[in-house]
C-alpha cells in the first residue's frame, strides 16, 4: 500500500508520529506517552512556517527586467525548505500548523485532549491532527467507544479547515462516523480573512461532540437491545454498499438487470465480517443492531484495501465513500428500531 508521508531531506525523518501504534509502513516516529502539543509538532515534522510569496512570469523580450509580477495570485511557501506547496488568492490567509494544534487545546483548555497522531502529507501541503478526549461513550457495561477529534488542513488552496468528532470503537478500532441525518459532526472553516480568529471558536465543535456523544450512547444502546437475523443483516449490508438507485430497486425486487460480481463480492465481505469477527460476537453486537451498524463500518476500517493510507483517510472522515455507505448504513438502522425488517424488506 503506498504512502504520501513527506520525508525531510534534512532531518531524514518522515513527518509522521504515533503514540505506541504502529506508524504507516513502519515511518515516522512511535512515542510511548501522549504528547504535548510543542512536542506532537516536532515528532510529526509539523513545526515549519508556511508563508506567502509574490509570483511572477516571464516577460518579453522589451521588458527590462524580465518578469512581470502576477498580482492576483501568490504561492505558498515552506521556509524550513524553501518548497512551493500552492498557489492561492492573495486574500488567502495561511493558518499555520502551530494554530492547528492550539485549536484542539483551547477545546479543553489544553487538559486531558491526547494526541495520538499527527502527520505532513506530501510535500507538507496537507496536515492532520487525530486527538482523543479522556471520556467515553459506554456501550452495555463494556464496550467502549473512544471519542477522537480529528483535523485537517492543506496550504495550497485546496479544501478548508475541516474538524470533526469521530466515534472510534475501541474493540475493533471501527471508526463509527456518522452524523446523524443533517446533524453534522464537522466544522468547516475557509482560508479567508478572519480564519485564524475563528478558530479560537472551538466551543462549537466541543458543543457538537457533547450533543452527538450523548445522542450516540443512547442510540447505540437502544440497539444492542434490538435483535435482528442473518437474512435482515445480510439485507441491511446489501441496502447500505448499494452504489445507486438502480441497485436498491434490483434489491427490491424491480430491477432487471443483475448484481455486478464487484457489488456481491463486496457485500460477501462486509456480510462475512459481520458474522465471524471477533468483535461480531460480543453481548453488545450477537444477533443485534449494533452489530449489523459494526458490520459495515468494520468492513470500511478493517477488510476493504485502499489505494494509500491518505486515500482510506479520505473515503473515511472526508466525505468520500465509506462515510457515505455508513451514513446509509445508520439511517438503515435508524429505520429497523423503529419499523423492523419492514424498513428493508418492504417498498
Amino acid at each position: 500500500m503506498a504512502h504520501n508521508l513527506h520525508f525531510n531531506e534534512t532531518t531524514g525523518q518522515h513527518s509522521f508520529f504515533s503514540v505506541k501504534q504502529k506508524a504507516w509502513h513502519g515511518l515516522g516516529t512511535i512515542v510511548q506517552d501522549y504528547p504535548t502539543s510543542a512536542e506532537a509538532l516536532r515528532f510529526a515534522g509539523l513545526d515549519y512556517q508556511v508563508e506567502k510569496r509574490p509570483l511572477f512570469t516571464a516577460a518579453g523580450a522589451a521588458d527590462e527586467s524580465g518578469t512581470i509580477p502576477v498580482l492576483q495570485s501568490v504561492a505558498t511557501v515552506r521556509t524550513d525548505t524553501g518548497d512551493v506547496l500552492g498557489v492561492v488568492g492573495k486574500d488567502y490567509e495561511v493558518v499555520q500548523n502551530v494554530d492547528a494544534f492550539a485549536f484542539f487545546d483551547s477545546i479543553v483548555g489544553g487538559d486531558g485532549i491526547q494526541y495520538e497522531t499527527a502527520s505532513a502529507l506530501g510535500k507538507g501541503e496537507r496536515i492532520f491532527i487525530t486527538a482523543k478526549l479522556p471520556s467515553y461513550i459506554r456501550v452495555g457495561r463494556e464496550d467502549l467507544i473512544e471519542q477522537y477529534l480529528f483535523l485537517t488542513t492543506s496550504h495550497d488552496g485546496y479544501g478548508s479547515i475541516t474538524a470533526a468528532f469521530t466515534p472510534v470503537r475501541v474493540v475493533c478500532a471501527n471508526t463509527l462516523n456518522a452524523a446523524m441525518n443533517q446533524r453534522s459532526n464537522t466544522i468547516k472553516i475557509r482560508h479567508t480573512a478572519g480564519a485564524g480568529a475563528r478558530l479560537e471558536m472551538a466551543h462549537q465543535l466541543m458543543g457538537i461532540t457533547n450533543r452527538l456523544s450523548s445522542q450516540l450512547e443512547a442510540i447505540f444502546n437502544h440497539w444492542s437491545r434490538v435483535q435482528i437475523t442473518d437474512r435482515e443483516v445480510k439485507k441491511l449490508i446489501q441496502l447500505a454498499l448499494a452504489p445507486t438507485k438502480e441497485t436498491v430497486a434490483q434489491l427490491q425486487g424491480k430491477g432487471k438487470d443483475g448484481l455486478s460480481t464487484y457489488f456481491q463480492n463486496m457485500c460477501e465481505a462486509a456480510y462475512e465480517y459481520a458474522l465471524s469477527h471477533p468483535s461480531q460476537n460480543t453481548d453488545t453486537t450477537r444477533g443485534t443492531l449494533f452489530g449489523a451498524y459494526n458490520a459495515v463500518t468494520g468492513y470500511f476500517q478493517n477488510v476493504r484495501t485502499y489505494k494509500s493510507e491518505e486515500a482510506k483517510l479520505k473515503s473515511l472522515l472526508l466525505n468520500g465513500s465509506a462515510q457515505s455507505k455508513v451514513q446509509n448504513a445508520f439511517r438503515l438502522c435508524e429505520g429497523f428500531a423503529q419499523k423492523g425488517n419492514s424498513a428493508l424488506f418492504l417498498n
